[in-house]
This record gives C-alpha cells, sequence and structure tokens, in this order.
C-alpha cells in the first residue's frame, strides 16, 4: 500500500514566535548582565552598542548562513578587533562560549505551543517545519528542546538538499523539520532557502501552507533584524518565495507583538492562543481567520 502523503504544510518561524524569550535575551538590562556573567564585558564587549554595532551586526551574515557557529564567530570578532590586547585566544573562546549557552539556555519554545506542536506532530496529514534564520547551534538546541516534551524532530543538511544529515536522536524521518539557514546557506527570505527545504521534504503533494512568523517583528531595539522596513520587506518576500516553490495556496499569520504589548503578562499567552485558533481552522479549512473577527 502506497503511503499517504501530507496535503498541508504548516511553518513554523522559532525567535520571536515559537520562542517569545530568544529576543527578550536583547534587552538592555538582560543583555547587560550576560555580557558580565559570560566575561564578554571584561573582554570588552561591555555596551550593547559595541555587541550590536562592533561584533553582531557585521558578522550576521556569514553567522547566519555558514556552520561556523554563534561561539566561533564570536571568538574570532573580538580577537580580530583586538578588544583583548594580551588576552589568550582561549580565554575569548570561553566567554563566547559562556554568552552564547546563555542566550541558547534563555531561548526555550513556549510551554503554550506544546499541545499545538504535538498535535501537527501526531497528524499524518500535516508536515512542519520550524524555520529559522539564526546560527549554526540553534539547530540542536531547538530538536533538544522539543525532544524534551517527546516531539520527535530532525534536520537534513546543506545547499544541494542531498545530505542525509538526520540528527542522531532521530534517524527516520521526523514529522517536524528544522530548517535553519546556517545548515541552509541561504536566509529564508532567499527562493532558494525553500527550494532546498522542498527538496529535502521530498513531498509532492502539499496542497496548502501555512506561515506562522513574527519576521523579525518582535526583536528588540538595536537589533537591525527588527527594523521595520526589513521585517516588511522579508515578509513579502518569504511569501512570495514560499509560494513560488511549493506551488501551492498560502495563507499568513503575522505574528506581531506590540512594543506596548510586550512587557504585559499575558500579551504573548493572548497571541499565542489566537494563533492556535487560526492554525485549527487551516487544519480544517484550508485557510486562517482574521485573529480580531
Amino acid at each position: 500500500m502506497t503511503k499517504h502523503e501530507p496535503e498541508k504544510l504548516v511553518i513554523f518561524d522559532y525567535s520571536g514566535t515559537l520562542s517569545l524569550e530568544a529576543p527578550r535575551f536583547a534587552r538592555p538590562a538582560n543583555l547587560l548582565l550576560a555580557l558580565a556573567e559570560s566575561g564578554l564585558a571584561k573582554l570588552g564587549v561591555a555596551t550593547p552598542e559595541v555587541f550590536w554595532g562592533e561584533i553582531v551586526v557585521p558578522t550576521w551574515v556569514k553567522g547566519s548562513t555558514t556552520s561556523i557557529g554563534y561561539k566561533r564567530i564570536l571568538a574570532e570578532r573580538i580577537g580580530a578587533l583586538g578588544l583583548a590586547p594580551g588576552v589568550v585566544g582561549a580565554e575569548i573562546a570561553a566567554a563566547s562560549s559562556r554568552f552564547v549557552d546563555l542566550y541558547l539556555a534563555h531561548s526555550r519554545i513556549d510551554p503554550l505551543w506544546r499541545p499545538m506542536l504535538e498535535k501537527l506532530a501526531g497528524n499524518p496529514g500535516v508536515r512542519v517545519v520550524i524555520a529559522t534564520d539564526h546560527y549554526a547551534e540553534a539547530t540542536e538546541t531547538i530538536i533538544d528542546h522539543l525532544n524534551d516534551w517527546n516531539i520527535p524532530a530532525g534536520q537534513k543538511g546543506g545547499k544541494g538538499g542531498t545530505a542525509p544529515g538526520f540528527s542522531m536522536k532521530n534517524r527516520e524521518l521526523s514529522p517536524l523539520f528544522i530548517a535553519n539557514s546556517a545548515d541552509i546557506g541561504f536566509g529564508k527570505a532567499d527562493r532558494r532557502f525553500w527550494e532546498t527545504v522542498r527538496l529535502q521534504l521530498a513531498i509532492t503533494s502539499i496542497r496548502s501552507v501555512l506561515i506562522i512568523d513574527d519576521f523579525g517583528f518582535n526583536e528588540e531595539k538595536g537589533d537591525s533584524y527588527g527594523e521595520r522596513a526589513r521585517v516588511s520587506t522579508r515578509q513579502k518576500e518569504t511569501a512570495a518565495s514560499v509560494q513560488e516553490i511549493f506551488q501551492a495556496s498560502l495563507a499568513v499569520i503575522p505574528f506581531f507583538l506590540k512594543s506596548g504589548e510586550r512587557d504585559r503578562k499575558n500579551a504573548g499567552a493572548r497571541r499565542i492562543a489566537e494563533a492556535v485558533c487560526q492554525i485549527d481552522h487551516f487544519l480544517n479549512f484550508g485557510d486562517v481567520t482574521r485573529a480580531d473577527s
């Protein structure tokens, strides 16, 4: 008997959507604490301005589209700038590693998403992709978060879409597929990202696609990824690329938290609940209802 292929594809963004805490790590108070705790402050990365302007922004493209990893790119950049004269490379690498570990530990998936993710993982008519513009370390971090909930997740790798790189924890094809720009070599707004995802999923029966994504909207001030003009452009380019590659009907849930809502305790929970209702509607009818309807 031929196995029935899924006809629906659900695409989640990670930072700012599944993980509401990931962008909050970049709030000035949180960032300053992490820079101090990790030891980066003593090495010359002591302010948000230096962190964003001298470290992250200049290295973001390389960091998010290659396998170099956040830890190594931090250490190399600090060394290249000469911010810590006389300090040996091993000490810079150790502080960079501690900082990234703090960030990843702060970037867990919100538990309110768990019931929906479990539901989707158990639905043979749906394939789920967690698509993220991120550093290489994020892939295994996301897989570990999901595995902690007994939700199987895996990845394949490479720009060509043929590498067998499944997670060692999930040797069989998992219902949740992690598509990280650092593994694929292109950002999510690039059609080549989605072309690679389609090849790796090896699914030809998709008829409808749903994207749940903040497109960078929920990033904190200082992170240029969240600039409003870039968010708008990224949303349009991502939607166009997905529709072109999958040749399926497309629905988008912009997962936006307004700046005035982000500090309200229940704002994130309310937005997740709205999105869950929209996802359910998509599963039943192939489209979404307005969040404010």
